[in-house]
């Protein structure tokens, strides 16, 4: 892999750009959960509904990544069996500055997917055996700096900080509406006055929330992009893995998941980038970059037959 970049001018530039935009999403999501909070309770119950949404993230439960990756069926990938693997996650986590690399397990599925899961300190990413089997080095080792970049940005602390956040808004819409509700027979009468734009608002606030925390995904892909670049800089090997996961898997996992994803709907409804934007900003960094070489070593080495599963339904609504 080529070593840490010294002309890559664009790329900071990138992840400055998505990290305000992460930013100003969060801040949306916020102002909007504590404007909830407000219709309910006044500046007292918009204080409650921030304050609430830190505590709860705190309290959240700590599933430790092995056991959580273990129930998909996942298997540790140790440097005996895999070592040119493990020595490009070695690589990626130093130039990453993680405190330690994240750990490495095989998910024995026939789908191209690599995903990541726990902090900095207890990260483990997990890839399909049909990934390693599917694509050539060059784009395993750039899957690899994508998933080490969204251990660096703390992207599933600060996913999981806006899907909280998108679950209270709905909550307190819900209260809200339920209080309406009871009401109405007092407005009905004329005793009570109800003002309906609040009634909008909680109507309207949940698909709110749940547009921001998916503009919130996209940006975090974005950023992620950006971030491999500046760890093997060769945008051109994530061009070609995007190009692949789209062509070898999209069609009928995407008719499964989302059904009718590949007609015209809005972006805005989407918890991924379009592939061809994400290739188009790659593009744009490779301009500015020299290629990189390409790693001689076999991501599958010593790794030994693996019994492939067929996908079926995981609690959550995943398939797997």
């Amino acid at each position: 892999m080529a070593g840490p970049l010294t002309a890559a001018t664009q790329v900071p530039a990138h992840r400055a750009r998505n990290t305000l935009q992460a930013l100003a999403l969060l801040a949306g999501m916020a102002a909007l959960l504590g404007l909830l909070g407000g219709l309910l309770g006044g500046a007292v119950g918009a204080v409650w509904a921030l304050a609430l949404t830190g505590v709860l993230l705190a309290l959240s439960p700590r599933i430790a990544p092995a056991l959580l990756l273990r129930l998909y069926g996942g298997q540790p990938i140790h440097a005996a069996q895999a070592p040119g693997l493990v020595q490009a996650v070695d690589v990626l986590a130093a130039r990453a500055g993680l405190p330690r690399p994240p750990a490495l397990f095989l998910v024995p599925s026939p789908l191209l997917n690599a995903f990541t899961v726990g902090t900095p300190r207890t990260a483990a990413v997990a890839l399909t055996a049909g990934l390693l089997r599917g694509l050539p080095t060059r784009e395993v080792v750039a899957v690899l700096a994508h998933e080490i970049a969204h251990i660096r940005n703390h992207d599933m602390l600060v996913m999981g900080l806006a899907d909280l956040m998108s679950r209270l808004t709905a909550l307190l819409s819900n209260v809200g509406v339920l209080l309406v509700l009871l009401n109405l027979p007092l407005v009905l009468l004329g005793q009570a006055t109800i003002s309906w734009g609040a009634v909008a608002l909680l109507l309207l606030a949940p698909t709110f929330g749940m547009l921001l925390q998916l503009a919130l995904s996209r940006t975090r892909e974005y950023d992620a992009d950006a971030g491999a670049v500046a760890l093997t800089g060769d945008p051109e090997g994530l061009m070609h893995a995007l190009a692949h996961l789209e062509q070898r898997q999209g069609r009928w996992l995407e008719h499964l998941l989302l059904p009718g994803r590949r007609l015209p709907d809005p972006s805005l409804l989407r918890s991924h980038p379009p592939t061809q934007a994400r290739i188009e900003r790659l593009r744009a960094l490779a301009q500015t970059l020299q290629p990189a070489p390409v790693p001689d070593w076999d991501p599958l080495h010593h790794l030994g037959p693996t019994v492939l599963r067929r996908p079926r339904w995981r609690p959550g609504g995943l398939w797997y």
